[in-house]
């Protein structure tokens, strides 16, 4: 594991990470669950923002895109923060948004962000746990005309969605598992 991985696992546990061992956390889906992960406090977060950088960018890269992004909220910070990384290291990746709602003014495009039909993407997720947004994420892309390399998470919740989204051919990556969360949960409580 990288010094970037290792700190951001920490950083992520310490900040956005919460347990109980009862079902109390209500997720996106509707389900209940004893375990929640709340990025936006590791993905806001200056040094957060840094090691998110880094660790998407070394993940994306390989995969040449064009520009990486996803569905608003939770790709939103992450999507910079790669763009960002990429702009320092001379390689530029552009960062770009999918809204839930189009606007009714202005271009009322689905997509924000430099993009052109034909751009190859990497779809951004900060959790992916039946894989939903991401799905949403993909349609407006393939609509916009986007071509999607793969799929990269934050935090993968091992609960169907990957394999739902590797069903759509396409690659799936996520930075950590809930399995790895868990563990350095564990270690950090001793």
């Amino acid at each position: 594991m990288t010094d970037s991985r290792d700190r951001l696992l920490t950083l992520l546990t310490q900040k956005s990470f919460l347990y109980s061992p009862e079902p109390t956390f209500k997720l996106a889906s509707g389900a209940m669950s004893s375990f929640y992960v709340n990025c936006k406090k590791t993905t806001y977060d200056p040094e957060g923002i840094d090691l998110v950088g880094k660790t998407f960018f070394a993940l994306a890269h390989k995969y040449k895109p064009d520009a990486v992004g996803g569905l608003t909220l939770g790709a939103d910070p992450i999507a910079v923060a790669t763009a960002g990384e990429s702009f320092r290291r001379g390689q530029p990746i552009k960062a770009f948004v999918v809204r839930k709602q189009v606007k009714e003014h202005g271009t009322k495009s689905p997509i924000e962000g430099d993009l052109k039909k034909g751009d190859r993407v990497v779809i951004i997720e900060d959790v992916i746990t039946t894989g939903g947004s991401a799905l949403e994420a993909i349609k407006s892309a393939r609509e916009f005309g986007l071509a999607i390399l793969a799929v990269i998470a934050l935090v993968d919740r091992q609960e169907g969605g990957r394999e739902r989204l590797e069903s759509e051919r396409l690659a799936v990556e996520s930075v950590f598992t809930k399995d790895e969360v868990f563990a350095r949960f564990n270690s950090l409580k001793k």
